[in-house]
């Protein structure tokens, strides 16, 4: 819980940055512009969204992934709440540069339980199964949550970039150092009814 509260904090700073957003955030608060919704429900819609493409996946959730869904998108509306875009742009540069690293923590945090990947991550890992690439799966669902995105009015700048350069990286330098011992490299995460086909 604590790592997918660092990712929910992480977009929120992010989004008040006003300095541009990781691509499937840019969808999110485009959704939230056009359903008239918050960008923390826009985020759980997309998730149940995403989740349906992992039955064709074969793909099977663990209590992680349903904690995912929701707690991340609480936390982006309850950070929104508690803050406000700064006036200054060198507070604004501030939170931009928080929010990757503080996301690619919480990743590492709650991946390294094995408890569930998150829904979007599932998608990546089920079409790496069948003979997909990583980079070719998750640059292609990337691309296509930020045109989405973008057409629907959401914010792409200095922070979209920042954080498709930096997240990845983040992530691989900690998930090694957050990993819990009960879950060594290799191991399959914990699913609902069972183990991972």
């Amino acid at each position: 819980m604590g790592g997918l509260t660092l990712c929910g904090v992480g977009i929120g700073l992010m989004i008040q940055a006003d300095l541009g957003l990781g691509p499937w955030d840019v969808l999110h608060q485009g959704l939230s512009f056009t359903m008239g919704i918050t960008i923390g429900a826009a985020s759980i819609v997309v998730s149940f969204l995403v989740l349906l493409l992992w039955l064709p996946l074969r793909e099977r959730p663990g209590l992680g992934t349903l904690l995912n869904v929701f707690t991340i998108g609480v936390v982006i509306d309850l950070t929104l709440a508690a803050t406000t875009t700064p006036q200054t742009l060198w507070l604004r540069w501030v939170l931009v540069l928080a929010g990757p690293p503080l996301f690619s923590i919480g990743v590492g945090l709650y991946i390294g339980v094995g408890l569930g990947s998150g829904p979007r991550d599932g998608v990546m890992t089920g079409l790496q199964r069948r003979g997909v690439p990583v980079a070719v799966g998750r640059t292609g669902i990337e691309i296509t949550a930020l045109g989405i995105g973008w057409l629907l009015g959401g914010t792409v700048g200095f922070g979209t970039v920042y954080f498709a350069l930096a997240a990845g990286p983040i992530m691989q330098f900690v998930m090694p150092r957050l990993r819990a011992p009960w879950f060594p490299p290799g191991a399959q995460p914990r699913v609902l009814g069972g183990t991972p086909d």
